[in-house]
């Protein structure tokens, strides 16, 4: 329906003029936000290319001109095959040249086997030896030990006296404390499911049932909570913690045929070097409570939500993750390449300063010192930068999600300036937390909410043999051995690092 302008009043123009004022304003905001979320869309499909044909793309593709397989070769190829093979042949069996042979350790056992010239030596004189050595090893070795206690009684008949039997893991049991090492120390440290170690029984001709197995590691980590509770009470004391979290399906589900999503919540104390994983069913916030409620000191995590109300405490300093932060403006160079590489290049400064500190060994007060001349002026650039550019970006877009992260944490990305011991990411954590990933490739998943707070025990302790250099198998064995009989005073003794303190002392 046209309207006749002329015939219009005064008033009336202006209200039609302001309704298409108001239409294409309307318009423009819809426009603008269509324009918005095309943008977003593009990146993240940039994001999800670049994560399908980026880097680690392990695709294989057939030739597609390729025809049926060659099941027979010429007598040519044939020919030409057999003669490089007598070739190589040739060659290995010289030495070949290098610069040096690596040396072989000095605390192993020594097999000597001496070797003769062929022939009468009666009319010779032996005027020297040459020695050679090589590295050997043999298959894990099974044997029964076998106690045989004396019993004694006094000629008059009075009594009856017998050998005491050595504190054994589990009583009445027939597996020793260094078979059941190497089981746990087999699935949670090198990630061998129960039932390929089983297979491994079997190759050696000793076939035990898989209930069996599972029946001996479960009764072996029941005698791991002791040390594991006073671990706990230990981390909770910590001035500082890194805390973290990552999934683990467990098979105690409300919902038929479904796994459940649980959680270890990962606390790991970068000054003394010990790491606790506890399990959990929820990732909800209220999870950490019972180990932060009462934490005072520095705090680092990630982005998570749930550790927000914990770092706003006033007993506590929260510091962020750099790691973190670097990884969002890696996402968005396929979306804004020019601001991103910035980013990442001031970053790198950062790292830069950290990884001279580390070089140098410095003590913590010279870190300070290093870090409040070098990396204090790139963060303020870094921040006057972000404050500025984030003015325009797209909030939706990745660079602008990348420079939203960054600016809603700046003081806790900053936080680690204040002191030498304090770390810039959280990288030490996720190393810790890297054989809980392959483990779940291999065994994939836990029994039971029980099953996985016992491994937590297990994945705590083998965490802190590896940031302390500590043979895993030989301290479970240890600890296996002494659990039930040490004074409860001593407990911490049994601590990985405490072991290898003792263990360094007697091979003194």
């Amino acid at each position: 329906m046209e309207i006749a302008l002329e015939n219009l009043s005064k008033e009336e123009l202006l209200k039609l003029v302001s309704s298409r004022d108001e239409q294409i304003t309307t318009l423009s905001q819809e426009t603008s936000k269509k324009d918005e979320e095309i943008d977003y869309l593009k990146s993240q499909l940039a994001m999800y290319r670049r994560m399908q044909f980026g880097q680690k793309r392990e695709r294989f593709e057939g030739d597609p001109n390729q025809t049926t397989l060659p099941f027979e070769a010429e007598p040519i190829a044939v020919e030409q095959q057999r003669k490089e093979t007598r070739q190589k042949i040739e060659y290995t069996r010289k030495r070949p040249n290098h610069k040096g042979r690596a040396k072989l350790p000095q605390h192993l056992p020594v097999q000597e086997i001496e070797i003769y010239p062929e022939g009468d030596l009666s009319e010779m004189v032996c005027i020297g030896k040459e020695i050679t050595e090589e590295l050997e090893c043999e298959p894990a070795k099974f044997y029964i030990k076998r106690f045989i206690r004396y019993k004694y009684t006094p000629k008059n008949g009075d009594g009856v006296r017998i050998g005491e039997l050595p504190e054994r893991v589990i009583d009445r049991g027939i597996p020793g404390a260094g078979l059941l090492a190497m089981i746990l120390t087999g699935k949670y440290q090198d990630h061998l499911p129960l039932y390929r170690q089983k297979q491994i029984f079997a190759r050696e001709n000793i076939q035990i049932a898989s209930s069996t197995i599972e029946g001996w590691t479960k009764e072996s980590l029941i005698k791991l909570e002791p040390l594991y509770e006073q671990l706990i009470f230990d981390t909770k004391t910590k001035g500082y913690l890194q805390v973290d979290e990552t999934p683990i399906k467990v098979l105690d589900s409300d919902k038929k045929g479904a796994a459940h999503q649980g959680y270890y919540w990962v606390y790991h104390s970068p000054l003394d070097k010990t790491v606790l994983f506890d399990y959990n069913p929820s990732r909800a916030g209220h999870v950490p409570k019972s180990m932060l409620d009462n934490f005072k000191g520095y705090l680092q995590t990630d982005g998570y939500a749930a550790y927000d109300k914990y770092g706003k405490k006033k007993d506590i300093t929260h510091l962020a993750c750099w790691a973190h932060a670097r990884r969002e403006f890696e996402k968005a160079l396929q979306n804004d390449h020019p601001r991103a590489e910035k980013a990442l290049m001031m970053i790198q400064e950062l790292y830069k300063t950290e990884r001279r500190a580390k070089k140098e060994q410095l003590p913590a007060d010279r870190i300070k010192e290093l870090r409040l001349k070098e990396s204090l002026p790139v963060i303020n650039e870094m921040g006057k930068w972000i404050f500025k550019e984030i003015k325009n970006t797209l909030p939706k877009s990745q660079i602008g999600k990348a420079m939203a992260y960054a600016y809603a944490r700046w003081d806790a990305l900053s936080a680690y300036l204040y002191d030498g011991n304090l770390q810039i990411d959280n990288n030490l954590i996720e190393n810790a937390i890297r054989p809980v990933a392959l483990g779940r490739k291999n065994y994939l998943f836990a029994g039971s909410h029980e099953a996985a707070q016992r491994s937590a025990m297990i994945y705590s302790f083998f965490a802190i043999c590896k940031k302390h250099e500590v043979n895993p198998f030989k301290w479970l064995k240890h600890t296996l051995l002494n659990i039930s009989s040490i004074n409860h005073k001593n407990l911490k003794d049994l601590y990985p690092q405490n072991y290898k303190q003792i263990s360094d002392k007697s091979n003194m």
